[in-house]
Formats: structure tokens, sequence, C-alpha cells
């Protein structure tokens, strides 16, 4: 099964299988393996990747590097979240 079919088949990867992805990917070139890890965190915190990227791809130009942590997903789930108990108070 080539990477690009595993990649796309919806189901719950290992440590082990993402790892074996990932290192597959690198050999290929590092901003795919980069993709692929924000792919995966977003999974693993139940957020649409779409939503996700969407919402930050058009300001990442503008944005002083010193800020990129406010846009791992992490960071960025946790904001929306404050943003939507701010506007349910």
């Amino acid at each position: 099964m080539t990477v690009e079919n595993r990649l796309s088949a919806p189901k719950r990867r290992t440590r082990a299988e993402v790892q074996e992805l990932v290192a597959e990917l690198m050999s290929g070139g590092p901003k795919t393996a980069a993709i692929l890890s924000v792919v995966e965190s977003c999974r693993r915190l139940k957020i649409s990747v779409r939503d996700y990227l969407a919402s930050i791809l058009p300001g990442l130009a503008d944005l002083p590097i010193k800020r990129l942590a406010e846009l791992t997903p992490a960071a960025w789930t946790a904001k929306r979240s404050q943003l939507f108990e701010t506007r349910q108070s």
C-alpha cells in the first residue's frame, strides 16, 4: 500500500504506524512530515483539519515568527474555547 493510500484511509493509527509514515515522508521531504504532524495533532485533539487550516493560513504570512507557537493546533483550540466561553457569558 502506498504512503498516499495509507494517509487517506480513515482509521486510528498506532504510534508505530505514525512513526513509520513520518519516517517515509521525511525521506521524501521534511515539509510533508510537518504537514502530517499537524494533521495528526488535529485528529488527536478532535478538531477539523480543514477548519484549523482555513483559520490559520490566511494570516500566516503576516505573523512574526515569535508568535508561531500561538498557531499550534492545541493553542488554536484553547483560543477558540476561550472565545466561545466569552460569547456565552
